[in-house]
């Protein structure tokens, strides 16, 4: 975890401190199930919950030497519990307690993004409605097409995101799974309650085969959807930082007094936020592969996916947690101008009402071909500088004796493209 790109409450999950403390729980509640079943002392249970402390620094002095982190964990809590301590752990493996936690971390830590998420999205609502009707020229290929609205554009983005919120919300469901079920996970050692009683306390769902390990199927659907996230966050950036070039400058990254742009160039006005925001998103998607690959583990388990996990799992909510929150912050803030995107539509000289031409000569009797060939042919002038695409229009007969000076005038109305744009904000934000 880079502090340059953390968030104290994520980071806060994955501190040693959080991972033992739910160690610690674990194996308390799991205890307390034991209790009930009269395989352990209860007062033993009330020990654990009583006295049961640890020192990080003491584990990886004990770790040091057995070389075994659970165990050195299980041997710190013995020397705060006393004698009651042997009755802890009673019939678990170390992979009931490592799976369990990190479930609970993960579960965690999709909460904080699922609010994230809800920042963003209530940030990108805002900022549609407000230019629901500021029209601006839709692009392919990074070339001009046909008018938009700036919030249309807005709305695109929230109805993504929209779906990437219940993706994250499937795949906490998904990892929010506890697996007590001792060696090989046949619950030979161990009572099938228990595993009920922890997952109940700690609010997750139950394993229905941990084979051990919980199967790490789940875990790779889990950094798959944090990628997706990633991919649509960078989306995002790209569009503000196309948006906010100099030749086109319809929107950009608003810019605080006393900021600088650039170490030489004090004119400078860059798009530093969703570039960096862009260079993150690569690094959550990097967890994907290594997710993928920790699916397919030898027999009913091996430690191969543990040290990968170690990485990701930190890095991968840590580095999205703190994109998401500035991506919300750039989206809220954002500098929008509508002058330059009405001047941006005027820039190819009515070229962008070529296909509303087309329509009407077809329309008139023309076919479909020669109507193309007409006005590409005219378009096609207007590019290379050689007049307005209305005024050349009018000038050609086979163009005036199908349509009339009004009904052209009328073809270049920017107003039929905003006509629907009601229908399309109520069919996803509702009819308010």
């Amino acid at each position: 975890m880079i502090p340059r790109y953390s968030r104290p409450e994520m980071t806060a999950i994955w501190t040693p401190e959080s991972r033992f403390r739910i160690w610690l729980e674990i194996e308390a509640h799991a205890l307390d199930a034991q209790a009930d079943l009269g395989v352990v002392p209860r007062e033993a249970a009330a020990a654990v919950w009583e006295r049961g402390a640890f020192e990080v620094a003491r584990i990886d002095e004990i770790e040091q030497e057995t070389r075994h982190d659970v165990i050195a964990f299980l041997t710190n809590l013995a020397e705060h519990v006393g004698p009651d301590a042997r009755f802890v752990h009673q019939g678990m493996t170390s992979s009931d307690v490592l799976d369990t936690c990190l479930a609970v971390q993960l579960a965690r830590a999709a909460d904080i993004l699922l609010a994230d998420v809800d920042a963003l999205l209530a940030a990108l609502e805002r900022r549609a409605r407000e230019h629901k009707l500021t029209p601006t020229i839709g692009r392919s290929h990074g070339v001009h097409a046909e008018p938009t609205t700036f919030g249309l554009k807005l709305l695109g983005f929230w109805a993504e995101w929209q779906r990437n919120r219940d993706r994250l919300a499937a795949a906490r469901r998904e990892i929010a799974t506890c697996a007590i079920s001792g060696a090989v996970g046949t619950f030979a050692t161990i009572d099938p309650a228990v595993e009920r009683h922890v997952a109940e306390k700690l609010g997750l769902a139950i394993e229905p085969v941990s084979t051990q390990v919980i199967p790490r199927d789940r875990h790779a659907m889990f950094f798959a959807t944090l990628a997706v996230l990633a991919s649509s966050l960078e989306r995002l950036a790209v569009e503000i930082r196309h948006l906010q070039r100099t030749e086109v400058r319809e929107a950009e990254e608003y810019f605080a007094a006393g900021q600088k742009g650039s170490s030489a160039m004090p004119h400078k006005r860059n798009p530093i936020l969703t570039e960096n925001l862009t260079g993150l998103a690569r690094m959550v998607r990097a967890a994907v592969v290594p997710a993928l690959e920790n699916v397919a583990l030898w027999h009913e388990r091996d430690i191969s996916h543990s040290s990968v996990e170690r990485f990701i799992g930190p890095d991968a909510t840590v580095t999205l947690d703190f994109a998401l929150a500035r991506m919300a912050g750039v989206v809220d803030k954002l500098l929008v101008y509508p002058e330059a995107m009405r001047a941006n539509l005027e820039r190819l000289r009515g070229l962008l009402f070529s296909q509303k031409v087309l329509l009407a000569l077809t329309q008139a009797g023309m076919s479909r071909e020669d109507a193309y060939r007409l006005v590409q042919h005219h378009a096609m002038a207007v590019w290379n500088g050689e007049g307005g695409f209305l005024q050349r229009l009018q000038a050609d007969p086979e163009v005036t004796g199908l349509l009339g000076d009004g009904e052209l005038a009328a073809l270049f109305d920017l107003g039929a493209y905003t006509a629907h744009v009601d229908t399309i904000f109520s069919r996803v934000l509702g009819a308010a």
